[in-house]
């Protein structure tokens, strides 16, 4: 194998040669030569069999997506348990835009300057003498001489062209009896071009410049949809989090249940009024919590990990996550023929579809303009000069403007068939129809999408409210079966321990459907395309300083450093958010409770209640940076 240099990668003795060899094998180098990169300096995460983290990190909804797009460089979605990068960066506007100026520089001037310097001096055979004998020689008569072209052309949207150019041909002959030596004829030409068919009209030259536009804009809103897939992530992540904090909370509580459960069962077992089976059946449901617990701790940490990805922050060992902004808990009203309509005009996707349409619709007419015949008019008119040395050592030169040429004509071309042209026509007019129904099937997919966020927020809604009458009537349940076994009614401990478990239950079901809510309403204004103004997210341009009109000659004529954002716009206030009430926590009595039944049972710590969020408030918009 061959030893590469690592910056081109060719070999030591390839570059050495005069004609590179063919490549004929593989060659690659080891890994080990490549480039390294800054690997971030992040402690071990914290595991379910780690101490619990030391710091406490309130966090708001709205704080969590600010922080997400200030580290969106590259922007980040949810796949699955993690999150990945969605291919969009805030450099792609930017990246596109630069095709615009790239298309505009077809109609901008041109100098050029061509000046060669040079001696000629072709042998030829010269009779010396005439003879006879004859005698000949091989002579030759140097030709030293400079010519120079120098002039600036310019193309028109129109699709005319004017050029203006300035020549001369100085030369000098070693040889005498020449009427001018040394001469140099010179001449100034101004040229006039303009297709009247093929190649005429602004909106055929102009047609590259709207497609880099369209292009531009597209590259815009493929970035503003990756943006809205990642403050949905966001939400998603946040509500998720808010769950599973819950859920570990409901099986924390059905663990010191079952605790005391198979506790109060070993102690009648001991006392003689209890049984092996109560014994067993406590002690199956006690693990059978600490397991379920021992899962929904490792959900809780997937979670802060997934929402510290998105966020773009590193793994925590030392940070839990407290979460302060509450979800809604009442039915939101929805109108569903304004929803149409604001996701027909604000979906990226539709959006996109329709600058398809109209960058084809703009090479339709490009199309239409190279199937006509080329009928071009050209003048040129050139003003020559001469100006030399006489034999007798006098300088004479031709006065201006006695000497003039000039030249007008219409050249025609035509393609018999126009096979090539019509084939683009019909290719794009074709085109044009599948943009108008790629846009009306994506309509029709997108009321299917609304009508099925529609149905879940109704589901989720109605499941919210059903599970939170559960819960109440699971805690009823739990607090009568265990006032029956308390006072030795006829009851199975076997109920308690399906009373604890019915009860966890309910707490994680009416949570959780109130999440899918919460998720479904975000999710409705992802589908609709208006979830960055709902939350107040904002793009601003931050330009990139680059080399400038006058290159690297004039430093200051270059690109502005960068544009700061403005300041922030206050929202209107949003509605009112009702208090989410966390259910109340159950401990069963101990066994020195047995003889004391008009004790109450002690309360233990209410699940992480979130405080009345700060959305109710005038909100502040985020910006986004486009570089």
């Amino acid at each position: 194998m061959a030893v590469f240099i690592a910056a081109g990668g060719l070999s030591a003795q390839e570059t050495r040669r005069l004609i590179l060899p063919e490549q004929r094998h593989l060659e690659f180098r080891d890994p080990t030569q490549l480039p390294r990169a800054r690997v971030p300096d992040v402690a071990p995460p914290r595991t379910v069999s780690n101490p619990p983290a030391q710091l406490v990190w309130k966090l708001s909804l709205d704080e969590a997506i600010r922080i997400a797009l200030a580290n969106a460089d590259v922007v980040r979605i949810v796949a699955g348990n993690t999150a990945v990068a969605s291919g969009e960066t805030i450099y792609g506007p930017a990246i596109s835009n630069t095709q615009i100026d790239q298309s505009r520089a077809v109609f901008d001037p041109t100098l050029q300057s061509n000046n060669t310097f040079s001696r000629i001096n072709q042998p030829f055979g010269a009779i010396v003498s005439p003879g006879p004998p004859a005698q000949i020689e091989i002579q030759g008569i140097p030709n030293q001489g400079f010519s120079s072209s120098n002039g600036i052309s310019k193309t028109f949207i129109t699709g005319g062209s004017l050029q203006t150019n300035i020549n001369s041909n100085y030369s000098r002959q070693d040889i005498t009896g020449l009427p001018l030596n040394p001469q140099d004829a010179n001449n100034v030409s101004l040229g006039i071009t303009q297709p009247l068919l093929k190649g005429a009209g602004s909106a055929a030259n102009l047609a590259p410049i709207l497609i880099a536009r369209i292009n531009t804009e597209k590259s815009f809103f493929l970035l503003k949809s990756a943006v809205q897939d990642l403050v949905l992530g966001v939400i998603q992540t946040y509500w998720n989090l808010s769950f599973a904090q819950t859920d570990v909370w409901a099986r924390q509580q059905q663990v010191g249940q079952g605790q005391e459960a198979l506790e109060r069962a070993e102690a009648r077992l001991a006392a003689g009024l209890g049984n092996e089976g109560d014994v067993a059946q406590a002690r199956v449901s006690y693990e059978n919590f600490r397991a379920t617990l021992i899962a929904s701790q490792a959900n809780l940490l997937n979670q802060e990990a997934l929402l510290e990805n998105l966020l773009g922050l590193p793994p925590s060992d030392q940070r839990s996550i407290e979460l302060t902004t509450s979800p809604y808990t009442v039915q939101l009203p929805a109108d569903w023929r304004k929803i149409l309509n604001l996701a027909e005009v604000y979906r990226p996707d539709i959006v996109e579809l329709k600058l398809i349409l109209e960058a084809d619709q703009q090479q339709l007419l490009f199309s239409k303009n190279q199937a006509l015949p080329q009928v071009n008019l050209g003048a040129l008119y050139q003003w020559n000069g001469l100006n030399g040395k006489t034999p007798d050592g006098l300088d004479i030169a031709a006065p201006g403007g006695k000497f003039a040429d000039w030249q007008a004509g219409v050249n025609f071309s035509v393609p018999l068939g126009f096979r090539r042209e019509r084939a683009a026509i019909r290719q794009s007019e074709l085109l044009i129809a599948q943009d108008r129904a790629n846009i009306q099937q994506s309509l029709h997919a997108t009321t299917h999408t609304l009508a099925l966020s529609f149905r879940n927020l109704a589901q989720y809604y109605d499941q919210y409210t059903a599970y939170s009458r559960m819960r109440d009537a699971a805690r009823i349940n739990l607090e009568q079966q265990l006032a029956d076994y308390m006072v030795g009614r006829p009851t199975l401990f076997l109920n308690v321990l399906q009373a604890i478990t019915d009860w966890g239950n309910a707490v994680d079901f009416e949570y959780q459907t109130l999440m899918q809510y919460n998720t479904e309403l975000a999710q409705l204004e992802r589908q609709t395309g208006t979830i960055l103004e709902t939350h107040g997210v904002r793009f601003v341009e931050e330009r990139y300083r680059s080399i400038g009109p006058f290159l690297l000659l004039h430093h200051e004529a270059c690109y502005p450093r960068g544009i700061a954002p403005g300041p922030n716009a206050d929202m209107p206030p949003q509605p009112e958010i009702q208090q989410y009430k966390p259910p109340k926590a159950i401990r069963l009595p101990s066994v020195d409770d047995e003889n004391d039944t008009n004790s109450s049972p002690e309360q233990l710590p209410t699940p992480p209640a979130v405080p009345k969020s700060s959305t109710n408030t005038s909100r502040r918009e985020t910006p986004v940076k486009l570089r």
